[in-house]
């Protein structure tokens, strides 16, 4: 199938990245040269496949059509439940939080539901768009100290027990384990997981194998197509329990209740051998010296999903558009503010080959990104009126810039903070302006405000409220 993107007022330049491709195959093809040709390290190209989920604004808002409130409510632990699937189009900006919570405003009142019969179907859909929205904010107010324990473990056992390096035979999904290897394989080849997977697959890796989360949690970043670092890592720091009041469990009966039997019934290690066939005790003390807190048995819990340079400035008279990889839809506020003006997008090479700390924690220990993620954003870009181009991202702006005689740069607000790095970079040469997009909840976000971010409990205390009070009056008022 074809893929055709948008034909653009500005035309093209020498470097941009083509915007047509004859099938799917030649978009991977045209990725893998520039990879190739920019030094990447030599595991830049695991999981190279595309994978099953595609990218861009059509699709998702075909998922944002069928999404069920009620049903999710009701289901959404279990891995054939009605969940959404829209996390990777939220990551991205191709849907905003305020866009779905609308959506699930306008689904409830198409069911003529108003006042708390809303809040008790739609209440756990919104709640789990707050907690994105809650590690949002943390991530703003922490910036880079996500890849910091938050808080001293709870597992009784010290940092220094826990290996840095993820085994091969869980990257590989190669444990013996049907659960666990089936995990991998989706991670891998699809680039998506179920929460509930994500949350075994995680307390495995930290639990029963001893390996430091953030080992884990650049293994995740690397391939979903929704790896957004604050949602991944202090999902992991809370089943770790550095950010997290105990550490989270599972056993057999916990993921025979919410994944079925598929797994079991064809591991070799179901009759015997199998590490989670335990009671919660049981395993708490297996796994944990006996001064280490309660154990945490596996419960409903928060999604796994998941700025710095403020609004302001003036508004250039003649401006380029800076997208990147935190706004891809048309909610985009510069793109929304300035249809029409000239828009680029850089596929940040630094980033993509493993040379930046964003996705690895600390400089030099990055992962490259897998090949599905890039096939997943580009094809989000080829629906949207914006030149794509491949490099470092100031220098790729600025020179854009130059070459339309813009005099600023517009751009929307980022909360990654290597996003004020390179702000900082075009700013040197041309004014910046930043645009604030639609918040979820209208509530302060800077860390003198006192909205309380200790626990996702305190924050949503005051965000709930605030949340359903954007909810249409069923009189039209």
């Amino acid at each position: 199938m074809a893929l055709e993107g948008q034909d653009l007022d500005w035309g093209d330049a020498v470097g941009d990245l083509p915007r047509h491709f004859v099938s799917r195959g030649a978009l991977v093809e045209e990725l893998e040269r520039r990879i190739a040709g920019a030094g990447a390290r030599s595991d830049a190209g695991h999981g190279q496949a595309p994978g099953p989920i595609r990218g861009g604004r059509r699709q998702a808002l075909r998922l944002l059509g069928t999404i069920d409130p009620a049903a999710y409510g009701a289901s959404r632990n279990h891995l054939d439940g009605a969940v959404t699937g829209l996390s990777p189009y939220i990551r991205h900006g191709v849907l905003t939080l305020a866009e779905v919570r609308d959506a699930v405003f306008r689904r409830l009142g198409e069911k003529g539901l108003t006042g708390a019969e809303a809040q008790r179907q739609g209440g756990k859909l919104i709640s789990e768009l707050g907690w994105r929205d809650y590690w949002q904010r943390l991530w703003r107010r922490w910036g880079d100290g996500i890849w910091d324990d938050r808080e001293p473990l709870k597992t009784g056992h010290a940092a220094a027990a826990y290996t840095s390096e993820l085994p091969a035979d869980i990257r590989e999904g190669r444990t013996g384990l049907a659960c666990m290897d089936a995990f991998a394989a989706d991670l891998v080849g699809v680039g998506w997981l179920h929460n509930h997977a994500r949350m075994w697959l995680a307390a495995y890796v930290v639990h029963w194998r001893r390996v430091r989360w953030q080992a884990g949690a650049r293994w995740f970043l690397q391939h979903l197509l929704d790896g957004d670092p604050a949602s991944n890592n202090l999902s992991w720091q809370w089943v770790a329990s550095s950010f997290g009041s105990k550490p989270y469990l599972f056993n057999r009966a916990n993921l025979e209740r919410f994944g079925g039997s598929r797994f079991c019934r064809s591991c070799g290690r179901a009759a015997s051998g199998c590490p989670f066939e335990a009671s919660y005790e049981t395993l708490q003390a297996r796994l944990f010296p006996p001064a280490a807190t309660d154990l945490a048995r596996a419960t409903p819990t928060q999604p796994w999903q998941g700025s710095a340079g403020g609004p302001g400035g003036d508004t250039p008279r003649q401006p380029v558009l800076w997208i990147h990889g935190e706004a891809l839809g048309p909610a985009n506020p510069a793109l929304r503010k300035h249809p029409g003006a000239p828009a680029l997008f850089v596929f940040d090479r630094e980033l993509i080959t493993g040379g930046t700390a964003t996705t690895g924690g600390r400089s030099g220990d990055a992962s490259p990104l897998s090949r599905k993620r890039l096939v997943f954003l580009y094809e989000c870009l080829l629906e949207l009126p914006v030149t794509i181009r491949w490099g470092d991202v100031a220098e790729q702006v600025v020179s854009f810039a130059r070459r339309l005689g813009a005099d600023g740069v517009i751009t929307s607000q980022a909360v990654d903070p290597r996003f004020e790095g390179v702000r900082a970079r075009i700013a040197a040469a041309l004014p910046v302006q930043v645009l604030a997009p639609d918040p979820f909840v209208p509530l302060p976000d800077d860390p003198e405000s006192r909205l309380d971010l200790r626990r996702f409990s305190r924050y949503w205390g005051t965000a709930e409220p605030a949340v359903w009070r954007l909810l249409p009056r069923g009189d039209g008022r």
